[in-house]
C-alpha cells in the first residue's frame, strides 16, 4: 500500500483541521494540503515522470516540503530529501547517485545547484513560476504501490565516506509511523514544531502527526529564537519538537527560554547523536522530567530502534536512575533488538557487543550498494555499527560506534566513557575523544576540549579528574583545546576530522 493513501484517509476524517503552519500563521487545512499534493502529482506526471522515478528535495524548512513529499508519493515517485546544510556539491552527489529526474529546491539552494546537476535533473525553485505551473494539470489519483516498493531514499551523513542512500519502503515508513503512535501517545492533543531540518528525524515524526490530523508548525531552518517558539506556542497551544543534542544543549543554556515558552512545550524528542548524562541532567532541570523523550535510531531504521520515555526515567532517588539516564531505553514497538558478539552469538547481560535490530522498520538496503547492503543486513538483522550493552531489564546503553573504539595496549577504550567524565568537570563545555596511532601502544586517546567560560582548565587538573573516575590506561595522553568541535550538517561530531587534526593535518 502507498503510504500516502493512509495519510489521505486520515485527512478525510478532519479535512478542515490545520495541517501546515508557518511560525504562528496557519496556511493549509488537510483538504488544502491534499489538493495541492494531488495537483503537484498531476504536474509531475505531465513532466513524464513514471512510478519509481526519484525526486530530489534540496530545501530549507518551508511549508511546501510536505506538499512535495505527498505529491511525489501520489505520483508513485521516490523522494530523496537532502539536508539543506550540506554543501551543494554533496547534495548534487546524492541527486546524481540516485538518478533523480527533478530536484525541487528553495531559493537559497537553487542557484548553486543549477550548474552542478545535469540537464536530466532540472532544478525547480519552489517559489518560481515553473513550480506554480506544475499545479495546473488537474488532480492525480494515488498511484498503486506495493508495500515493498521504495518510498524514500535517506542518504546517510557520510562522515566516513561517500553517503549511501538507505531505501525506505512504504512498509518501513508505515511501520515507523505506527511504532511512534503506539509508543508515544503524544499526538492526540498537541502539535509538532519543526525547528530541526525536515529532511531528518523531525520530518519523519511529522508523518505520525499527519496521520492524526495534527498541525505541523514549521520554523525557518535552524531557528532557535525563543521568540519564534513563544509565538508558535501562543498561536497553537501545546507543541512538541525534535532536537539533536547540540540544539537541546543550546536551548537548555538559553536564558531567553522563559517560563512562558517552556510551559507551552509538551514533549522534546531528542536523538541523532550521543546525549551525555550531564547534558541530560541539565535539560531535565531546565525543562522538567516529564518533557524529555530519547529516540534512538538510524537512517536505516529511522527513529525506531529504542526509546526512553519520561515514564521510565523515575526520579534521582530511585535505584538505577543514573543507569537509565545513560541508556537509550527499551526496544520500540514492533522492533527486536539484540547485542551480538563478533562470532554472531548473543552477548551476555552487560557484555559489550554490536547492536542489531530487526523489524518492518528496516530499510530494504542501500541504493546501488549491494556489498554495503550485504555487510549491514545479515539474516534479517541490521547491524548498526553501534556498540552497546543490555541489562537484565532490557535497557540498552550505547558505548560507542565500533569504528570509534580505541585499542590501546590490547585493552578496549570507549571514548564515550571518557567524554562522560570530562563533561562533569566545571571547566569543560564540550569534548570529544579519538584514538591516535602510537608505535608502542597501538593507539592512545586524545581529547579535544571546548572550555567553559573563563580560562581553559589545566591538563593536569583534567588528568586528576579522569583518574578519580577511570583506570589510568584510559587517561587521554593529550588535551587539545579548541573553540568549537567540527560537526556534520545534522549536528554529529565529526571524529574523522578530529583524527586528522590529532595526526597533525591542516
Amino acid at each position: 500500500m502507498n503510504i500516502v493513501a493512509i495519510l489521505a484517509a486520515a485527512a478525510r476524517t478532519d479535512p478542515d483541521a490545520t495541517a501546515i503552519s508557518w511560525i504562528d500563521r496557519p496556511l493549509w487545512t488537510y483538504r488544502g494540503l491534499m489538493e495541492r499534493a494531488a495537483t503537484l502529482a498531476a504536474g509531475l506526471k505531465a513532466m513524464g515522470l513514471q512510478p519509481g522515478d526519484r525526486v530530489a528535495l534540496a530545501m530549507s524548512n518551508a511549508p511546501a516540503y510536505y506538499e512535495i513529499l505527498l505529491g511525489a508519493w501520489m505520483a508513485g515517485l521516490v523522494p530523496a530529501p537532502q539536508n539543506c546544510r550540506l554543501h551543494p556539491a554533496e547534495i548534487a552527489f546524492a541527486a546524481t547517485d540516485c538518478g533523480a529526474r527533478v530536484c525541487f529546491a528553495t531559493r537559497d539552494l537553487a542557484p548553486p545547484l543549477l550548474p552542478l546537476l545535469v540537464s536530466a535533473c532540472p532544478v525547480i525553485d519552489i517559489d518560481s513560476a515553473a513550480y506554480a505551473a506544475l499545479h495546473g494539470h488537474g488532480e492525480a489519483d494515488i498511484a498503486e504501490r506495493a508495500s515493498t516498493d521504495p518510498a524514500l531514499l535517506f542518504y546517510t551523513s557520510g562522515t566516513t565516506g561517500k553517503p549511501k542512500g538507505a531505501i525506505l519502503t512504504h512498509r518501513s515508513l508505515t511501520a515507523m509511523m505506527v511504532s511512534f503512535l503506539a509508543d508515544s501517545g503524544a499526538v492526540t492533543d498537541d502539535h509538532i514544531l519543526h525547528l530541526a531540518p525536515l529532511s531528518h528525524a523531525s520530518g519523519f515524526l511529522g508523518l505520525s502527526y499527519l496521520a492524526r490530523t495534527r498541525n505541523n508548525v514549521i520554523l525557518p531552518t535552524g531557528a532557535l529564537d525563543p521568540d519564534l517558539i513563544r509565538r508558535a506556542v501562543s498561536a497553537f497551544g501545546r507543541l512538541s519538537f525534535f532536537a539533536v543534542p547540540t540544539v537541546l544543549r543550546r536551548l537548555t543554556q538559553s536564558s531567553a527560554m522563559d517560563a512562558a515558552a517552556i510551559a507551552g512545550i509538551h514533549r522534546i524528542f531528542f536523538g541523532g547523536a550521543p546525549m551525555y548524562v550531564e547534558d541530560l541532567k541539565r535539560a531535565i532541570d531546565r525543562f522538567g522530567p516529564g518533557r524529555l523523550w530519547h529516540l534512538y535510531g538510524q537512517g536505516e531504521s529511522p527513529n525506531t530502534i529504542t526509546h526512553l520515555p519520561p515514564r521510565l526515567l523515575g526520579s534521582p532517588a530511585d535505584p538505577g536512575y543514573e543507569e537509565r539516564l545513560a541508556s537509550v531505553g527499551i526496544p520500540r514497538s514492533g522492533v527486536a533488538v539484540r547485542v551480538v558478539r563478533e562470532d554472531g552469538g548473543d552477548a551476555a547481560e552487560g557484555e559489550v557487543g554490536e547492536v542489531a535490530v530487526r523489524g518492518d522498520t528496516l530499510m530494504a538496503g542501500y541504493w546501488n550498494r549491494p556489498e554495503a547492503t550485504a555487510a549491514a543486513i545479515r539474516d534479517g538483522w541490521l547491524h548498526t555499527g553501534d556498540l552497546g550493552r543490555m541489562n537484565a531489564r532490557g535497557y540498552l546503553t550505547l558505548v560507542d560506534r565500533s569504528k570509534d573504539m580505541i585499542i590501546s595496549g590490547g585493552s578496549n577504550i570507549y571514548p564515550r566513557e571518557i567524554e562522560e567524565v570530562l563533561l562533569t568537570h566545571a571547566g569543560v563545555a564540550e569534548c570529544a575523544v579519538v584514538g591516535l596511532p602510537d608505535a608502542e601502544w597501538g593507539e592512545t586517546p586524545v581529547a579535544f576540549v571546548v572550555a567553559a567560560a573563563g580560562p581553559p582548565p589545566a591538563p593536569q587538573d583534567l588528568d586528576a579528574h579522569i583518574l578519580a573516575h577511570l583506570a589510568r590506561y584510559k587517561r587521554p595522553r593529550t588535551y587539545r583545546f579548541v573553540e568549537e568541535l567540527p560537526k556534520s550538517a545534522y549536528g554529529k561530531i565529526l571524529k574523522t576530522e578530529l583524527r586528522r587534526l590529532a595526526a597533525g593535518g591542516d
